[in-house]
């Protein structure tokens, strides 16, 4: 079993997009520290979500410090944005060995779209992320973690290898759906720690049982 962290933001959210969106910015000498923490376990994997400058400002050069790997989710509705991840910011994350995946176009839910929406946010999204990157893309993030069986399936026909939620539990290394734990503005050392290290209980049952939910509904 592994263990998918998530992180967005690093440092400070100087303008929230959506309501909430700081939450999930951690201040950096805490990621800092956080990372220190994950090199110790071979059993974590690393994401970064919505694209944000911090990505390649502040997670590149910490990761590369560490020997370290992650899948970076970009948004390419933002790829002009000036505080966001741009063509040649996703080239550099690649030159150092890093993963692209997409996040869609928009940062809306993707649970609930028409035709015409599925279309922009999982095919013309990546497209234009593949292009930008000068790479291919065949992972995605799903943005706010909102899914059922009709997106699920749109997912599946879209040819993507691996598809990242929000559920919060262990996941198989080789499979499809790969449940994640967003890191928080409140996170610390040790609540990180307790995450990786703690052995699945109830409550990674339950969540799990949701996820099937999800899934079938």
């Amino acid at each position: 079993m592994i263990i998918n962290l998530c992180f967005h933001g690093i440092g400070s959210c100087e303008r929230e997009r959506e309501p909430g969106e700081a939450r999930y910015w951690m201040a950096e000498p805490m990621f800092q520290r956080v990372l220190d923490e994950v090199t110790k376990h071979s059993h974590v994997r690393l994401s970064f979500d919505d694209g944000n400058a911090s990505d390649v400002e502040v997670a590149l050069p910490s990761l590369k410090e560490r020997g370290l790997q992650a899948t970076f989710f970009a948004l390419a509705g933002r790829l002009e944005d000036p505080v966001s991840l741009s063509a040649a910011d996703l080239v550099e994350l690649r030159g150092a060995g890093m993963a692209i995946g997409t996040h869609g176009w928009a940062h809306v839910p993707w649970r609930g779209l028409s035709a015409a929406e599925a279309g922009r946010e999982l095919v013309e999204a990546r497209a234009a992320l593949t292009a930008a990157s000068d790479g291919p893309i065949s992972e995605a993030a799903l943005p706010l973690g909102r899914y059922d069986r009709r997106l699920l399936g749109r997912l599946r026909r879209a040819g993507y290898t691996v598809v990242y939620t929000s559920d919060k539990f262990p996941a198989r290394s080789a499979s499809w759906l790969q449940a994640r734990y967003s890191v928080t503005a409140s996170d610390t050392v040790e609540t990180v720690r307790s995450v990786i290290t703690h052995r699945p209980g109830l409550r990674d049952a339950r969540n799990a049982a949701v996820s099937t939910i999800k899934r079938w509904r």
